[in-house]
């Protein structure tokens, strides 16, 4: 079936999108929307949150086995009209990670989200993360996934964490590009290594929530539709963005004292076919490291690997080896020295 699935590569034909000669065409092996085999919502009263061994973990293009496109990770669970990365519950964490790497040039990944939950203002979080990187399945700090990615990370925050920061209003998204050398600084709400962001304001609303990420000739651009009038507001823009192909979309989610619904209703990637002059040609070639024009990001350098016994005996002995030497070599010329001031004074 997945390999059918790969075969087929989009189930829908091409839909010209934009100005110019722009097509997209949707990538069914990575894309998902409901409705799922899971649980309905008067099921989990009647399981009970707590147990979350009861729900399922496994539907059709979701779940653990080899044939299945999507993979769940930690507290995430199917419902059948969603993905719920994390209860409104403390200390919680899910993931959920396309098993189908990315080999698209040009490409639009489309988000329905939701984000809902009891807590007043101020009082929930975290927020959600979607990415596309190298690692996949790595649960970690940053919204559920590991600390130093490589890739790119999108950033649904709702939680302000710097107390006296006043310039913005959360919930904000913003993103970052990642060489594998940068920490995402929780306490900051990652403001040292953000490309941009905006607010937006996507809590417990009761229309739906949306979020686009395109990327086009190095062009990373993000979008949200989050006023219920079906129409996308821009939020970044970043210019001469280089991401190398062959790199897993995921998204994910963690709670910590503050909690909230985290919910993903469906992920939709579509192939974008765009024409390029042979000078674009020449500059869009494909890259093996992550990196943004005119942002320098930290080189990494890879730890020395620890010397074995016998790498170490034979470092000594040749410095004891070239010691003694050195150490006849000195006797020797001192000797001569001092033969040739004898020979001066008779």
């Amino acid at each position: 079936m997945l390999l059918l699935l790969l075969l087929l590569g989009s189930g829908q034909g091409p839909r010209k999108v934009g100005a110019g000669q722009t097509f997209e065409y949707l990538k069914r092996e990575h894309s998902l929307s409901k409705p799922y085999q899971g649980f309905k919502e008067d099921q989990i009263s009647a399981v009970g949150l707590t147990n979350t061994s009861r729900f399922p973990h496994c539907s059709e293009g979701v779940g653990t086995s080899s044939s299945a496109l999507w993979n769940l990770m930690g507290n995430a669970m199917v419902m059948t009209q969603y993905i719920r990365l994390t209860p409104d519950m403390q200390s919680k964490q899910g993931a959920l990670w396309n098993r189908v790497p990315c080999f698209l040039r040009d490409w639009e990944l489309q988000v329905h989200f939701k984000i809902h939950g009891q807590g007043k203002k101020n009082l929930h979080g975290d927020g959600l993360a979607i990415w596309y990187t190298k690692d996949r399945m790595q649960p970690g700090p940053v919204f559920g996934n590991m600390d130093k990615f490589v890739g790119l990370g999108v950033f649904v925050d709702t939680y302000p964490n710097e107390e006296k920061q006043q310039e913005r209003v959360f919930p904000y998204v913003s993103a970052m590009v990642n060489n594998g050398s940068l920490s995402y600084d929780h306490e900051r709400d990652g403001r040292p290594t953000e490309l941009g962001g905006c607010t937006a304001i996507v809590r417990n609303l009761h229309y739906d929530t949306f979020l686009v990420i395109r990327y086009v000739k190095r062009h990373l651009t993000i979008m949200m539709d989050i006023d219920g009038k079906h129409e996308w507001r821009d939020c970044i823009e970043v210019p001469g963005v280089r991401l190398p192909r062959g790199y897993y979309f995921g998204t994910s989610s963690i709670t910590g004292d503050l909690s909230d619904n985290h919910d993903i209703i469906s992920l939709k990637l579509f192939e974008l076919t765009v024409e390029r002059t042979p000078e674009e040609e020449k500059l869009h070639r494909d890259v093996f490291l992550p990196s943004v024009d005119n942002m320098k990001l930290p080189e990494l350098t890879a730890p020395l690997p620890p010397l074995s016994g016998l790498a170490l005996f034979l470092i000594v002995f040749f410095s004891l080896v070239f010691s003694v030497f050195a150490i006849v070599i000195g006797i020797i010329l001192y000797n001569k020295w001092q033969e040739q001031s004898r020979k001066r004074f008779y």
